[in-house]
């Protein structure tokens, strides 16, 4: 699917490209520069007015406010309303070039931690068609609980978020932590937007935090991580 809403340069100052090394996917060197994302979800008049559910658009940013990526969903009318934030989707990643960098793919699954046989996951390929990563929901009884994997579906990262993802005037913060959960190297945090944003919108903003040094392909899944999250946490009809 083309994505043709990117933000054009004398609206959001644009990150400049780096020189992409050695074994890096096309597309995923801006990564290799930056420790930190902001995702800023795009409010859809329609939807905060009527309720009715939209396709999802993203702006993703670097810490000085520079525009990195595009993120558009990719979903039919009927998936969107009748599944609601479980839904399947594909999301489309776009560089300022307006080029497809990554393709994140969540398939339709169930939401109960009743039932472990069946858990949440994503699969985050780059460029389109090559997995370099996965995102797979464990499961826990109390704690939203995911593990980070590699393209050889090797564990390399978990993600630990809190009892409860409600919080009033304050972040919500899942850490990223070691395999052994012992270590935070990071974390994904769905930021305090104000009460009327909150209130009336379920466009979220999030930051992502990992270490400078960490494998790009390992940044490109922690930033899809952030996607699944805000779907099966907080995309929910104000």
């Amino acid at each position: 699917m083309a994505v043709n809403n990117v933000p054009m340069p004398n609206q959001i100052p644009m990150m400049p490209v780096p020189e992409r090394p050695a074994g890096c996917p096309p597309g995923l060197e801006y990564l290799t520069q930056i420790d930190q994302l902001l995702v800023h979800q795009k409010v859809e008049l329609v939807e905060a007015i009527l309720g009715w559910e939209t396709n999802n658009k993203y702006v993703v940013k670097n810490s000085i406010g520079q525009q990195v990526f595009y993120a558009a969903e990719e979903n039919n009318c009927c998936n969107r309303q009748f599944c609601g934030p479980m839904r399947s989707f594909v999301i489309h990643v776009q560089d300022n070039m307006g080029q497809e960098v990554m393709t994140l793919i969540r398939p339709l699954k169930c939401g109960s931690c009743c039932c472990p046989c069946c858990l949440q996951e994503l699969e985050i390929q780059s460029p389109p068609g090559t997995p370099i990563g996965y995102v797979i929901q464990d499961w826990h009884l109390c704690l939203p609980k995911f593990t980070i994997q590699n393209e050889k579906r090797e564990g390399v990262l978990k993600i630990v978020g809190p009892f409860c993802s409600v919080k009033c005037c304050a972040d919500v913060n899942f850490k990223v932590v070691s395999m052994d959960e012992s270590t935070e190297v990071g974390r994904i945090s769905k930021q305090w937007t104000g009460l009327m944003r909150e209130a009336f919108t379920d466009a979220d903003h999030f930051g992502i935090c990992f270490p400078l040094d960490l494998d790009v392909k390992i940044k490109g899944a922690l930033f899809g991580a952030c996607f699944l999250i805000d779907f099966m946490f907080f995309e929910h009809s104000k």
